[in-house]
């Protein structure tokens, strides 16, 4: 197979299959061969990142995304993607391990945030405790001049039950649920934008995307790049070049 990308999913398996949806239906397509070329490694068993990052006795992921990683190298891959924001822990690693392009979805996903919402000076985060724990996103968006706002301590809870509860132990969306947490982030504490920093509240925008409220969506914006790449890969431009656009230092 030739100009293809590789996909380091299943972190977990149903966001990943969200990604996927997203790139095969957004493509514009006339005939089979107008779908873009992919392999997608979905490692289930990647341990828990936010368990590790949490606490360094538990097991660590990253050995097992660095042999996915490897594998895939192999076989000589145009770019990687990784639809996990939390395990963007081991980001720097994991794209020394190879000269392949490796998106990094997090530092994408601020950028967007502030080119479409230039007057914006702070941003609402709902994510992972592991996420939140690490700072990976309030880091990014320091390095962009902007500020975080977290909400209250309900907030961090009714997040955990539509990712872990709902979602990850169910495979089931709790649309009011997601949309609850939407507003309260922007009745109560002023958020006029909101970053989903988990690949699950991906899919609950995904599944649930009729309320109000702007967000910054890491997963769909990695989906439009990722298509956005591919094509112009397919079309004769390097790799390294077309990557260069997104690979924010």
């Amino acid at each position: 197979m030739k100009h293809f990308f590789s996909i380091i999913g299943g972190m977990g398996t149903i966001a990943t299959e969200s990604y996927v949806r997203l790139l095969n239906h957004r493509v514009k397509i006339n005939r089979d061969q107008d779908y873009l070329n992919y392999i997608l490694v979905n490692d289930a068993q990647v341990p828990d990142r936010t368990s590790y990052i949490k606490d360094h006795t538990k097991p660590n992921f990253f050995y097992d995304l660095r042999d996915d990683v490897l594998g895939q190298a192999k076989l000589g891959p145009d770019f990687y993607v990784m639809p996990c924001n939390t395990a963007h822990y081991f980001y720097e690693d994991l794209s020394r391990l190879t000269p392949i392009p490796f998106l990094n979805m997090m530092r994408i996903a601020v950028h967007q945030f502030v080119e479409k919402y230039p007057g914006e000076t702070n941003i609402g985060l709902i994510a992972t405790e592991g996420s939140i724990y690490d700072h990976l996103y309030e880091d990014e968006i320091h390095r962009v001049d902007r500020e975080v706002e977290f909400g209250g301590p309900e907030i961090q809870p009714m997040v955990n039950e539509l990712i872990y509860s709902d979602i990850k132990e169910k495979g089931f969306v709790d649309g009011k649920l997601y949309h609850r947490i939407l507003q309260k982030m922007h009745d109560e504490y002023g958020c006029n934008v909101i970053l989903l920093g988990c690949t699950e509240l991906s899919l609950a925008q995904e599944k649930a995307p009729d309320h109000p409220y702007n967000v910054i969506d890491p997963q769909s914006i990695l989906a439009d790049v990722s298509i956005e790449l591919a094509l112009k890969i397919r079309n004769g431009m390097d790799p390294k070049e077309a990557c260069s656009k997104y690979l924010y230092k």
